[in-house]
């Protein structure tokens, strides 16, 4: 009994107990109503997610005689639960914002949060905990291999060590003077920019694409083929839901081409880990499995890789390898850490024994150069090199060509002048008389023939001088092919009579936004954004300057214009028409039926590469279409009519919609009657058609 206290509102004799007899018990009520109240946190490890006030209670962030004083209080109905939540969340929030301040940690691209670190099992609770009460420091923590590599990764194959010089060279270098083939060093390149950034190993620098190109470290020609490459760090964009996705998300969906996508992924794990695109760091294998950045059909390819898969290149054995076997091969620089592969300094391209020019040199030389043109567009003109190179007399690879040989002083500044004379010159008698516009780019004769827009005879006489182009181009079906037959370019509101755009309906709530929608990506991809009232047509960017339209459709509308200019494919940078861009699924099915179906309807099938319409067998022919696509075009089913009568709500497809329009007596445009009170009245019933 000398050890017991005596109880003070009762005299009671009480023996005190350590441990859990200092514990308010929770009865199951209260512990049942404290997990089914639902708590948003705004920082910390529990932002974002659905959280209990039985969570936050039970966290690390309250000490256990607070969580002590918290369960009594409530017990005692001294506290709600709402004060409750409104306190402890504050708690939280307030320590969580006193911690942020020095709890960041530089990643790939901008800062990461210890809470991330956590989350992605990159740091354990224990290490997080003793970040959050200030036992250890950012610095600490960076100064774990694990969590270094995992922020910033390990060294990549960052540049050359030539022997027995032991001279050091950046990739582009080495390829500049030709030591290494273009292909290898672009495949080096392509796994520096894949896993964070393009090295400068000699003043061990670590620069994203574009700095690196602003900074010589890379060749123009290489640029866009490496921004490609970098988005396995940056994200790529999901073309359906428009959300960043990562390398092997994008993968997956055909947006790169496998094999590339798998070299790419294998560079990443051997230098620490897939990258995650949201947060820029590297992952844990088992996070990026459970985040779906990666699966075990493609951890079995990496795991067992064959001559097909190894894609890299050892250009001191010939071999093919993997990336981790290329880091296996290099030395470890003692001044800066990189990873540097030893190469003989002897070059293997003899041509590279000469001074060899810079991109720079050869642009300064050829803009100083004039040369006077006697025929076609430049006729009477003197012009410089530099820009007659980057005419439409030559193709991309004609430019590359010319500007490589002059590189490596294959051929003289005179030479080239002689072949751009005599190429244009060439194509000026071949294809006079003058090109014709088209939808966005001239059309010669040449392409119309091969077409099939214009016959044998036909072509004959205008290569002959018999007949004008320009008037063939403004005869019939010629003309339909290059302008198309027109698309439905506003409405006639009844009964005032009064011509609006299709936008200014949609404003006056005469249509819904879902409708106008539809038949303004309709315009675009047909070539025009048209103004009814002025008879004018406008590419899209034109049409927002000129308020014609709004910023609001801006997006929507450049890309439904992408079906007259054309898609780029993601890795080969080649122009694609829209139904190429349906069969890789850069753009969904039902998207590019309805479309087509535009485009069938006024006038054909546009070929974005020869900027005209083409007939439906040629459109097959050249892979703008196929017969099975051309059957559900001619008999679609309800699902498959992608437009709406606003007067009617009926689905329909294109060219019904059209018959209903009426002709404008002054202009000849198509234009959609649409009756006043009737339309205003149904709108709120169809808000979002056509938005599925």
């Amino acid at each position: 009994m000398a050890r017991c206290v005596t109880d003070p509102s009762t005299g009671l004799c009480l023996l005190p107990l350590k441990g859990k007899s200092n514990k308010i018990k929770i009865d199951d009520n209260i512990r049942e109503l404290f997990k089914t109240t639902i708590v948003t946190v705004k920082y910390g490890r529990f932002k974002g997610k659905r959280t209990t006030l039985w969570d936050l209670i039970n966290s690390e962030y309250l000490s256990e005689d607070k969580r002590q004083e918290f369960f009594k209080l409530f017990r005692s109905k001294k506290i709600t639960i709402q004060q409750l939540t409104e306190t402890i969340v504050e708690i939280i929030e307030s320590k969580e914002i006193r911690q942020q301040e020095g709890l960041k940690f530089e990643g790939l691209r901008g800062e990461v949060s210890a809470v991330d670190l956590l989350d992605l099992k990159i740091v354990d609770k224990n290490t997080y905990n003793s970040l959050i009460t200030g036992n250890m420091t950012s610095s600490d923590v960076m100064k774990m291999d694990s969590v270094r590599a995992y922020l910033q990764g390990k060294s990549c194959v960052a540049g050359l060590i030539l022997q027995p010089s032991n001279k050091k060279l950046s990739i582009h270098e080495a390829q500049r003077i030709g030591i290494l083939a273009p292909g290898t060093a672009l495949c080096l390149l392509e796994a520096q920019a894949a896993t964070g950034f393009v090295v400068d190993p000699l003043n061990n620098k670590k620069l994203t694409v574009e700095q690196a190109l602003k900074e010589k470290l890379i060749s123009p020609q290489m640029y866009e083929k490496l921004l490609s490459a970098e988005r396995a760090v940056t994200g790529y964009k999901d073309p359906y839901t428009g959300q960043k996705i990562s390398l092997f998300q994008a993968l997956k969906k055909d947006l790169i081409v496998k094999q590339h996508g798998i070299r790419l992924l294998e560079a990443q794990i051997a230098t620490g880990g897939i990258i995650d695109p949201l947060k820029c760091l590297h992952l844990p294998l088992e996070v990026a499995y459970k985040k779906g950045y990666f699966d075990e059909e493609l951890n079995q390819i990496l795991t067992d890789p064959t001559d097909d898969t190894k894609g890299f290149f050892d250009p001191n054995t010939k071999e093919n390898l993997t990336y981790m076997e290329m880091l296996g091969r290099c030395v470890k620089d003692k001044e800066t850490g990189l990873f540097l592969l030893p190469l003989n300094d002897t070059p293997k391209a003899t041509a590279t024994k000469k001074k060899i020019y810079s991109d720079s040199e050869i642009k300064e030389e050829f803009e100083k150069t004039s040369v006077s043109i006697s025929v076609g567009h430049y006729s009477g003109k003197s012009v410089t090199l530099w820009d007659l190179i980057h005419s439409g007399y030559f193709t991309e690879d004609q430019r590359l060509e010319l500007i490589e040989k002059y590189r490596t002083r294959q051929i003289s500044t005179q030479t080239i002048i002689t072949l751009v004379i005599t190429t244009i010159e060439k194509l000026e008698k071949t294809e006079t008389p003058k090109m014709i516009m088209g939808l966005r780019k001239h059309v010669t004769a040449k392409q119309l023939l091969d077409s099939e827009i214009i016959d044998a005879e036909t072509f004959k006489q205008v290569k002959e001088g018999k007949l004008n182009l320009e008037t063939i181009a403004q005869s019939e079906p010629v003309r339909g092919y290059l302008k198309g037959s027109g698309s439905i370019a506003g409405v006639k509101v009844y009964p005032s009579q009064k011509v609006m755009s299709i936008y200014e309906a949609r404003n006056e709530d005469l249509l819904t936004p879902g409708i106008a929608l539809l038949l303004l990506e309709a315009q675009a991809a047909t070539g025009w954004i048209i103004d009814p009232l002025k008879n004018e047509f406008h590419a899209v960017e034109e049409a927002v300057k000129g308020r014609l339209i709004g910023p609001d459709v801006r997006e929507q509308l450049l890309s439904a214009e992408r079906a007259v200019t054309g898609y780029k494919d993601p890795y080969t940078d080649v122009t694609i028409s829209l139904f190429e861009a349906m069969q890789k699924k850069l753009r969904e099915r039902s998207y590019g039926l309805r479309i087509l179906d535009v485009q069938i309807a006024t006038g054909g099938i546009i070929d974005p590469n020869q900027s005209h319409r083409l007939p439906i067998h040629i459109a097959i022919k050249k892979g703008c279409l196929d017969e099975e696509t051309q059957k559900i075009l001619l008999n679609p089913t309800d699902d498959e009519k992608g437009f709406f009568d606003p007067n009617t709500k009926e689905k329909l497809s294109y060219s019904p919609l059209m018959n209903r329009c009426e002709k404008d007596d002054k202009t000849g445009l198509l234009l959609l009657p649409l009756h006043e009170e009737k339309n205003k009245k149904g709108s709120s019933l169809y808000s979002n058609t056509g938005q599925e």
